[in-house]
């Protein structure tokens, strides 16, 4: 398999993305179309693409200079089993607004064998975090309209 990674956010194909989270993800079943275009305004994003056709993702929310959260990765099932998320997590890390980072953090339930491989690993001092999390929200909103 052949396969180009861009930044180029024209690229980027809505519908891929969108139907991959609201469907086949744990962390943003549900998550409204217009709430993934938003986030994207707002990130710095790895479209994986095999002749021409969008088949995996992966997005930064960063301030390009101390800090990056690694979120919604994914390879589309059908392209599975070929190294591509090694080679799209190898884009990210080597990306140049990516590099000095005091912190490059994620949240995985099943992946972290893949993230180990890129220096990932549990957190440090996992008493200094703290978050706010709403699990189900956006099937909630589902359910609600």
């Amino acid at each position: 398999m052949s396969a180009v990674i861009s930044t180029d956010d024209a690229r980027l194909d809505l519908d891929v993305i969108h139907g991959y989270l609201s469907r086949s993800s744990y962390w943003a079943e549900g998550i409204p179309r217009e709430l993934v275009a938003r986030s994207l305004r707002h990130s710095l994003n790895f479209g994986l693409y095999e002749d021409a056709r969008q088949v995996g993702f992966a997005r930064v929310v960063t301030d390009r200079a101390t800090y990056a959260y690694l979120a919604d990765v994914f390879v589309l099932e059908s392209h599975r089993g070929h190294g591509l998320s090694k080679l799209l997590m190898e884009a990210v890390m080597n990306h140049p607004d990516l590099q000095g980072l005091r912190r490059f953090t994620l949240a995985t339930k099943d992946a972290h064998g893949l993230y180990r491989q890129f220096g990932f690993q549990t957190l440090s001092a996992p008493e200094r975090f703290m978050e706010i999390a709403h699990p189900g929200l956006y099937l909630e909103k589902e359910r609600a309209s």
